[in-house]
């Protein structure tokens, strides 16, 4: 019988790779559904009872950890993170698998390998959520001090490559299963990144993940409003293609303190 998993992936480009890897695996798992939000893997966890859990850390509503606060989690978690070997010290302590994305094919095997090993007997997570939380949050705002970041991109112009300095981006937006790049002069170009991985390659001393589409440099940002539910608006500049770009609820605090350093 083969194993069943639940994706939990904000990124349905994301999603839909490593629901492919698992499918081509020699022993293929069943995947009994994809959620990218919070409140959308509290309800499959819920109804369902999967093998193993793949899970992202942000989600389009939040950090997934608060998924183990609303129910009771019953089987192994592979986290599936953008996040750097610094900041997977935290997973490490408590003793927590995890894959790096992009996902390589062979490190995949080897984490269902292991999981194969340990299952019947396989116990729940057994970590503390509210800890790991902290941790991650606290690494967005202090990025390690050996660590470097993309300066300038390349992107296809017509037939041509055009270098865009990082001085020069205001932000990154997600549109119809693509990302782009928009500059401060107005102008978007396709690049061949995920926001995921997007926010792995930006200093994050001055870019922030405002939501899963939305990923802009400080001095883009031309103002801030209160929203409902005690959320936060944004207005960029150039315009951004959504009306309304917010600020999640969950994200606030923590976006709070990164204006204010």
């Amino acid at each position: 019988m083969p194993l069943r998993a639940l994706i939990v992936e904000d990124e349905p480009l994301a999603a839909r790779r490593l629901a492919d890897l698992l499918a081509r695996q020699p022993e293929p798992l069943e995947i009994l559904g994809t959620a990218e939000s919070v409140s959308q893997a509290v309800q499959l966890l819920r109804e369902l009872t999967p093998d193993v859990l793949f899970l992202d850390i942000h989600l389009a509503d939040g950090l997934s950890f608060e998924i183990f606060e609303q129910v009771a989690v019953r089987c192994p978690v592979i986290f599936t993170t953008a996040y750097d070997q610094y900041a997977l010290q935290a997973f490490k302590v408590n003793s927590v698998d995890y894959l790096l994305k992009p996902i390589d094919a062979d490190e995949l095997a080897a984490a269902l390998a292991k999981l194969r090993q340990r299952l019947p007997t396989a116990p729940a997570p057994a970590f503390d959520s509210a800890l790991l939380a902290q941790l991650m949050q606290q690494m967005q705002q202090a990025a390690p001090p050996t660590a470097t970041y993309k300066t300038q991109f390349v992107v296809r112009v017509g037939e041509h490559l055009k270098v865009v300095p990082l001085d020069q981006i205001a932000y990154f937006f997600s549109l119809e299963k693509a990302t782009f790049l928009q500059t401060t002069e107005n102008r978007k170009f396709v690049v061949d990144y995920t926001m995921d991985q997007l926010e792995t390659l930006l200093d994050p001393r001055r870019f922030f993940r405002l939501n899963r589409a939305y990923l802009a440099q400080q001095s883009a940002i031309q103002d801030i409003i209160h929203y409902a539910n005690s959320r936060l608006q944004t207005v960029l500049k150039p315009v951004a293609p959504d009306a309304q770009v917010l600020v999640s609820r969950e994200k606030v605090n923590t976006f709070k303190s990164w204006l204010d350093r």
